[in-house]
């Protein structure tokens, strides 16, 4: 998936609009970003498939990473039910988030 531009308010918006949204904020210059995006993709996409995934490149929206308090890349925010339930920055464990992500989960979406 490709990064997408959006505004605060855009972002806003889709947090309280889905069951569960994931922000992953990277820039191109990050070659920690682009070797872990495809293993959240894989196992959000396997875990959690009704979480909506949004790819945000800091460098060009550097409004919205600042406005959540997110200073580096890459950082994973997870909402559930429009609250703020997991944030994840530099150095991610992707079995961590699946694990701290699935049990709420599957309270929500069962």
């Amino acid at each position: 998936m490709k990064e997408q531009h959006f505004t605060i308010e855009e972002i806003e918006d889709i947090i309280k609009s889905e069951l569960g949204v994931l922000l992953y904020f990277s820039t191109p210059t990050c070659n920690v970003c682009h070797a872990l995006k495809p293993k959240i993709i894989d196992a959000f996409n396997e875990n959690f498939p009704e979480i909506k995934q949004y790819f945000i490149d800091a460098s060009i929206s550097p409004e919205i990473p600042a406005s959540l308090q997110i200073f580096s890349v890459p950082t994973i925010v997870v909402y559930l039910d429009g609250k703020e339930f997991a944030r994840e920055s530099r150095n991610v464990s992707v079995g961590e988030l699946v694990s701290k992500i699935s049990r709420p989960y599957e309270m929500m979406t069962s």
